[in-house]
């Protein structure tokens, strides 16, 4: 019963603050959600604290706080996402961009986490705050991959030319495998574990995710594929679809191989190779429509609950210089991270700084950075990282998630041609 009443009150407030920005913001349905949301948990704040008596919000903190939101995304929600974006992309595009989005989902991954690390190590000590470098790694490590969430239910908006969409949303599917496994080996040294940071185990570590999670979900997206053949029934499809995103994170957790290349593997399979096969086009239709309201709803639930995340954060504004700063150190690491790459790595097409300008502007961090912040123990600075993280999703959801689309509208007709000639 108390699962049916926290999801019931989730669908309701969804719902009411998606037909208010439908009606009156009008702002990509995400971004309004999200942003009245934390308007709602400003406003709860200030009332409670200027009417104490009066108003007691206690209840509804609780509320939030009970929800987990590292389950809730990283166990659940993001399987689906992950799922239902990666149906939609066409192997075509993502082999003429291989090359970049294996480079962008890796190298630059690492590059960013270090950047990060050192310049918020050398950074709060102006601030009064002395912070082991272990620590301030594992915030690099956190905050470095790019949100497939935020950027796929973003980019398609956006009007971006395709090799460039394929470049970030690519390296936005991908980079979850490294990103979480740097974050793990780093937290265990923060927590004192004793842990093998050897070039090979790390090496077995990356492949074991990587190359476990993409097999297996390969395999799964293959019998479900076959599965949907034989029968072409449009509502028994569905259910395979399903069984495979749940199903297939629990071998993926159970094997400890990388639930989300284990989602894009699967959903790659079944929108290209499943799609090209004997399935008719009802049943096609029926697929496509059935994961974009999956997708739809779980980007708008999941963006409601970030914004009431706010409400968990003690004494958030006693940190907001360290954020706005913070804002700008994630973002120059994230320009070298892509810059250096592009410079000493022999691509087949040369990177143009209107190209570069948004693969960075366009690397939008989320759901996922949040979750993993949440998930550091509370004597590794918890409160003082969580913070931090929340300051840069929130600018790189509203600022630069607002505005990625203008970067592209204000190219001259033959920056266009150019940049479209290099990718």
């Amino acid at each position: 019963m108390e699962l049916y009443y926290s999801f019931s009150v989730l669908i309701v407030l969804t719902a009411v603050f998606a037909y208010v920005n439908e009606r009156f913001l009008k702002l990509p349905s995400t971004i309004g959600i999200m942003l009245m949301a934390m308007l709602v948990s400003i406003a709860l704040v200030v009332t409670g604290n200027l009417f104490p008596n009066q108003f007691d919000f206690d209840g509804f903190s609780r509320f939030i706080a009970n929800l987990d939101f590292t389950e809730i995304l990283m166990g659940a929600m993001l399987n689906f996402l992950l799922f239902a974006g990666a149906i939609h992309v066409r192997l075509k595009d993502l082999r003429e961009q291989r090359a970049p989005i294996i480079v962008f989902s890796t190298i630059s991954v690492m590059i960013s986490t270090f950047i990060v690390g050192f310049l918020i190590y050398y950074l709060l000590p102006l601030f009064r705050l002395n912070v082991p470098l272990i620590q301030c790694l594992v915030f690099g490590a956190l905050i470095s991959p790019t949100d497939p969430i935020a950027v796929l239910g973003i980019l398609k908006k956006a009007g971006v030319r395709k090799s460039l969409e394929t470049k970030v949303a690519g390296e936005s599917l991908f980079n979850d495998g490294v990103a979480v496994v740097v974050f793990a080996v780093l937290l265990q040294l923060a927590q004192g574990s004793d842990v093998d940071v050897s070039f090979s185990n790390i090496s077995w570590l990356l492949i074991k995710e990587a190359v476990g999670g993409f097999g297996m979900g390969v395999l799964i997206g293959f019998i479900g594929s076959r599965a949907m053949q034989r029968i072409d029934n449009p509502n028994v499809s569905a259910l395979i679809t399903l069984a495979i995103v749940m199903g297939g994170y629990l071998i993926a957790r159970a094997a400890h191989i990388s639930g989300p290349l284990t989602m894009v593997a699967a959903g790659l399979v079944v929108g290209n190779v499943g799609k090209a096969s004997r399935i008719s086009e009802t049943t096609q239709d029926y697929l496509d429509k059935f994961w974009e309201l999956i997708d739809e709803i779980m980007n708008a639930i999941l963006f409601l609950i970030m914004g009431f995340e706010l409400l968990l954060i003690p004494h958030i504004m006693d940190y907001w210089a360290l954020g706005l700063i913070s804002i700008g150190l994630v973002l120059f690491a994230r320009f070298i991270s892509i810059w250096v790459p592009t410079l000493i790595i022999p691509f087949k097409a040369r990177f143009d700084k209107r190209t570069i300008t948004i693969l960075v502007w366009g690397g939008l961090r989320g759901g996922v950075s949040v979750a993993l912040a949440l998930s550091i123990d509370e004597h590794l600075n918890k409160n003082l990282f969580l913070a931090m993280t929340y300051f840069i999703v929130v600018f790189s959801i509203l600022v630069q998630g607002l505005t990625v689309s203008k970067l592209t509208k204000n190219q001259k007709p033959s920056e266009l041609v150019e940049a479209d000639d290099l990718d």
